[in-house]
């Protein structure tokens, strides 16, 4: 993208990958599909050098996940920004080697493959520490490096399930849903996973010795639940799906307009809801005799619901949300991907950063997180072609010559 398109996108313009705060490292990321690869995605979007290394011929399965594109998919696109990819085969003792060679020369790893398979190769924690004193490696797995279910595979929904959001997920007395219906623990779990990178690196720059981190899927679900772990062991409460709404707040969720969209209100305190009472032209009804109190709603929630919803099914979404912001009333419009396109704060944010992709095409993505006023990450490439990048890493960096990568690339090592 040029820096015109740039600008006429609301974006600040792409600093030099020298200037940004991850410049000077280097990240090798030999994982599939999301949780430890989005972690190498962050740290690539500030300046790090990220070298996927890839199965050959086969490659991170995550380059056959969701929609098709001219190459690849366009998840792939997506989350393997920034990065070059570089096949090896981790299971022959000659890609084991090279490898080795890469490891000598990386700040970062990032993996997930399950606990144990690593050691097997005689490529594990012990052994790589002691080529790079220095090697800071994140170790993502379903349920971490120890316990009683180290050995279990893991995925996101599984991680869901265990951590106990999917409990909570979903109606009253009725099937449990996914929560999104999305990966959530994968990327929960690297951006977890890149703070522990950080975090080591931190660490590093006062000792001078590199560590590892242990991530599993499902503590990053856990960890983002509230108050539930303190009120079970506290008091016993076994807090239950709650539906749209919440026992802690009233009215507190989700209500259709009269043109069958959808928004979404947060009442958490006595004065949100005399707001709202003025805005439905119902000012009673934050009266002391009435809803004044949240024990007052929360004792009646379904006669304030039902009086909200009626309210709101007066009339289209647009005009619920006119006036709610007029009236200073936290509501938002439940948004499709639709009504993301087309919704000037995206635009105006940059939230939407689009591509050119030889073969792809133009497409779309998220753009970086977090902002930083100085130096902002980039997207500098989308997701590299399987193997693009063997001659610059294994010819200029690992100084192998053209006969011996032919040797190799023959033996399907790389």
């Amino acid at each position: 993208m040029s820096e015109t398109t740039r600008h006429a996108a609301g974006l600040a313009p792409n600093p030099a990958p020298a200037d940004l705060p991850m410049s000077g490292i280097r990240v090798l990321d030999c994982a599939t599909f999301i949780a430890a690869p989005f972690a190498a995605s962050i740290l690539g979007e500030f300046g790090a050098e990220v070298i996927k290394v890839e199965q050959p011929g086969e490659g991170d399965p995550f380059r056959k996940f969701g929609t098709p594109a001219a190459r690849d998919t366009l998840a792939w696109l997506s989350e393997g920004r920034n990065k070059k990819s570089v096949t090896l085969n981790l299971r022959d003792p000659k890609g084991a080697e090279i490898f080795r060679q890469l490891i000598a020369k990386a700040d970062v790893l990032c993996e997930n493959f399950r606990p144990g398979t690593l050691e097997k190769w005689g490529l594990g924690w012990e052994e790589l520490k002691k080529i790079n004193p220095r090697l800071v490696m994140l170790r993502v797995s379903g349920y971490g490096q120890d316990g009683p279910y180290r050995d279990r595979p893991g995925f996101a929904r599984i991680a869901h399930a265990f951590g106990g959001l999917t409990y909570l997920a979903g109606l009253p007395g009725e099937l449990p849903v996914t929560p999104g219906s999305t990966s959530l623990a994968d990327y929960m779990s690297g951006l977890y996973g890149a703070i522990g990178v950080l975090l080591a690196l931190r660490q590093r720059d006062k000792t001078g010795a590199g560590q590892y981190i242990d991530m599993a899927l499902y503590e990053s679900v856990f960890r983002a639940l509230d108050e539930l772990a303190p009120a079970f062991f506290k008091i016993g409460k076994l807090r239950e799906p709650e539906g749209t709404g919440t026992t802690n707040a009233c009215p507190h969720g989700h209500f259709r307009c009269g043109d069958g969209r959808f928004v979404a209100i947060a009442c958490t305190s006595d004065k949100m809801f005399e707001r709202l009472a003025q805005v439905m032209g119902r000012p009673e009804l934050a009266a002391e005799d009435m809803f004044r109190t949240t024990r007052q709603r929360l004792a009646r929630h379904k006669e304030v619901d039902g009086l909200v919803a009626a309210w709101m099914h007066s009339m289209s979404r647009d005009e619920v949300m006119a006036a709610c912001v007029k009236g200073e009333v936290p509501c938002g419009p439940i948004n499709s991907i639709a009504d993301i396109a087309e919704d000037p704060h995206f635009a105006a944010r940059g939230n939407l950063l689009r591509l050119v992709d030889e073969l792809a095409g133009e497409v779309v993505i998220p753009n970086v997180l977090p902002r930083l006023s100085d130096t902002p990450g980039r997207v500098a490439s989308l997701g590299p072609a399987l193997g693009a990048d063997n001659d610059a890493i294994y010819g200029d960096l690992l100084g192998l010559s053209a006969e011996e990568r032919a040797t190799l690339k023959g033996a399907k090592v790389i």
